[in-house]
């Protein structure tokens, strides 16, 4: 590869915060950001699960972290970035990539399912997303905010109501942090995976249901984590310098389907 196509997409020296980082996507970041030199700050609320990718990163030569972090607390967002600039330095990147989910008839969710879903999805990555850029206003440095949104944010799907709003208003509290955000140099993007194979869902996308789900996808196939790689690269570097307020979408082509 041409060595100025490298350095554009490299990310040696940055600081990167991910939030949820103790499992399926967050982890997989994690690894694919250390990777590409990053400094990453794992975070997450099971840091005991933190520190077991912490040394698997550092076996291969990367650098990372583990913070706790409960993003739908404020001080414990705030007492978690401070962590993060004794060990690295000042967060160049936000992975915003916590969340929660269920599966219910909208007739049997309670306030409190709505209230836990909001809290972390929506209002947590609020919370993360307004105070890192508080800190780079502060240091007047510029950065680069990525939240992990959902094809859910844009399609209608049975059983997901409060996790498809609030994908919704994080993905238009993209843009509008994009727009206000653009004068500090500070880049505001959104990435929406379709049906990602992970720890969790694995058993389900292979079963019965999980069939009749992947033939209603043009590409007939789940995506793997690393195909959200290339998309998380492009995002995270300087190669997507141009794009802020953007939302880049990796499903299959679920979404054009329309079922």
């Amino acid at each position: 590869m041409n060595a100025s196509i490298t350095q554009l997409f490299s990310l040696d020296n940055k600081c990167v915060l991910i939030t949820g980082a103790s499992s399926g996507l967050g982890a997989h970041f994690g690894r694919t950001l250390a990777a590409a030199g990053a400094k990453v700050a794992l975070a997450a609320r099971r840091t005991a699960r933190l520190q077991d990718l912490v040394q698997e990163i550092e076996a291969t030569g990367g650098q990372a972290h583990a913070f706790e972090l409960d993003v739908t607390d404020r001080a414990s967002v705030n007492a978690c970035l401070d962590a993060v600039m004794s060990v690295f330095g000042p967060v160049d990147i936000l992975v915003n990539n916590a969340g929660v989910s269920d599966t219910k008839s909208a007739l049997d969710y309670q306030d409190t399912d709505w209230d836990r879903i909001f809290d972390t999805n929506l209002k947590g990555a609020w919370i993360v997303a307004q105070e890192t850029a508080k800190r780079m206003v502060e240091l007047a440095r510029g950065g680069n905010l990525i939240n992990v949104c959902s094809i859910l944010a844009s399609r209608v799907s049975g059983g997901v109501g409060p996790y498809s709003a609030a994908k919704a208003g994080l993905l238009n509290l993209t843009r509008s942090m994009a727009l206000e955000l653009a004068r500090h140099d500070i880049r505001v993007n959104a990435l929406s995976p379709g049906y990602v194979i992970t720890e969790l869902n694995a058993e389900f996308l292979r079963s019965e249901e999980g069939d009749r789900l992947r033939s209603r996808i043009p590409t007939r196939r789940f995506s793997e984590m690393a195909d959200l790689d290339g998309v998380l690269l492009l995002l995270a570097s300087n190669a997507s310098r141009a794009m802020t307020g953007t939302d880049i979408v990796v499903d299959g082509g679920h979404l054009c389907s329309g079922l």
